[in-house]
């Protein structure tokens, strides 16, 4: 399936000089949804994941319905302040500031085998700070899966060396 055809392109979005790739075209075509699902599904099976980690909010409508399909469990990655129990966190750099992310303290088992989906690398900060929060509690983090890949904006090389799994690049 081209799955491109079902991401729209807004030229100035958020700001002047952004091209924002929309992908609720695709959220919104019931095949193409599913589509985009099972492909993240065989690459989840393959690397024997047992946990799916979204960050907020993204990672959420790609990630619960991976998790669902592979018959094992989510785990939320938030903001400051959304998460109910006791959290770790962590802060990270973005080109004008900072960042925090947390995730509840007893989401990851030691040596548990996560998979970290959300619809888009494009810095890598987000899921650089994903990663350390689960390495943080004893995870391995076996893959990252994506709907979408910004190539030109390197997020590849400040993850590391990650199995990286990306279902469209632009």
């Amino acid at each position: 399936m081209e799955l491109k055809k079902y991401v729209a392109l807004v030229e100035d979005y958020p700001k002047k000089g952004i091209k924002f790739r929309d992908i609720t075209p695709l959220m919104g075509d019931g095949k193409a949804f599913k589509f985009a699902t099972e492909e993240i599904i065989k690459f989840c099976k393959e690397k024997n994941a047992e946990l799916i980690v979204g960050p907020e909010a993204r990672g959420f409508i790609f990630g619960c319905p991976v998790s669902y399909g592979l018959g094992i469990g989510f785990a939320p990655v938030r903001k400051p302040g959304k998460l109910p129990r006791e959290v770790i966190s962590y802060d990270y750099e973005l080109e004008y500031g900072t960042n925090t992310l947390c995730m509840h303290k007893d989401s990851i088992q030691p040596n548990q085998r996560v998979i970290i989906v959300d619809d888009l690398l494009a810095t890598g900060g987000t899921v650089e700070a994903t990663i350390h929060l689960i390495e943080k509690q004893g995870g391995i983090v076996v893959g990252l899966a994506f709907l979408i890949e910004l190539e030109d904006l390197n997020g590849r090389e400040k993850i590391g060396n990650y199995p990286i799994f990306t279902l469209m690049k632009y």
